[in-house]
């Protein structure tokens, strides 16, 4: 599902995602209309806009994060602002892409989004990570479940928006292990998926130092 209020961009993103094999079930370039349709759609992704005309795509994010079918949602802005991106991610936003990036990117944004990774343009991750240690107060070690020391170190690159390859790439794991340390990890901390899990680590302050 595209939501964009720009009639030739919405067009634009819709043509690609169907070009590249995607099923885009509809399209709208307005805050409460999305909110409605994607109650009867229920899209595995929604490709959004932060800049609607009536409700903000922020608002739009957390209606559709609450829903009980909720998507994945890929925020696609002009906007590289470190508040814009903060309240997407904490809205309930998997990823956040520039408007500026290429075709390739963005099919590939909306892929691994598909997928479960939680996907930034390059630098806004270290963005999101920096202003989060920067809030963020650490847990005691006493403070939720125990992760093991592997389990963390994979949350830490979660964190970072390493896909399952990049992570099993970097520890030398197999991806198997990956996922079952990600399934195992959100199991712990009743969590839902890769993108509840990157918010996770990001409000604790768990990065890749």
């Amino acid at each position: 599902m595209v939501v964009d209020d720009h009639p030739m961009w919405r067009d634009a993103v819709a043509r690609d995602l169907t070009d590249a094999g995607y099923d885009v079930v509809a399209t709208t370039g307005l805050g409460a209309q999305a909110l409605r349709v994607a109650g009867a759609v229920r899209p595995h992704v929604v490709v959004l806009d932060l800049r609607l005309p009536d409700l903000s795509g922020v608002e739009v994010a957390r209606g559709l994060s609450a829903a009980d079918h909720a998507p994945r949602i890929l925020v696609l802005s002009a906007s590289g602002e470190q508040q814009d991106v903060l309240e997407a991610v904490k809205a309930g936003a998997s990823g956040y892409l520039l408007k500026s990036a290429s075709r390739e990117e963005f099919l590939d944004a909306v892929r691994r989004t598909l997928e479960g990774d939680a996907v930034f343009t390059p630098g806004l991750a270290g963005l999101v990570l920096g202003e989060y240690r920067r809030l963020a107060t650490r847990p005691s070690p006493s403070d939720g479940p125990r992760l093991t020391e592997r389990e963390t170190e994979v949350l830490r690159l979660v964190a970072k928006g390493l896909s399952y390859r990049q992570i099993a790439e970097r520890l030398v794991l197999s991806h198997r292990t990956v996922q079952n340390h990600v399934q195992n990890t959100l199991s712990k901390l009743q969590l839902h998926n890769r993108g509840e899990l990157m918010r996770y680590a990001l409000e604790r302050g768990i990065d890749g130092d």
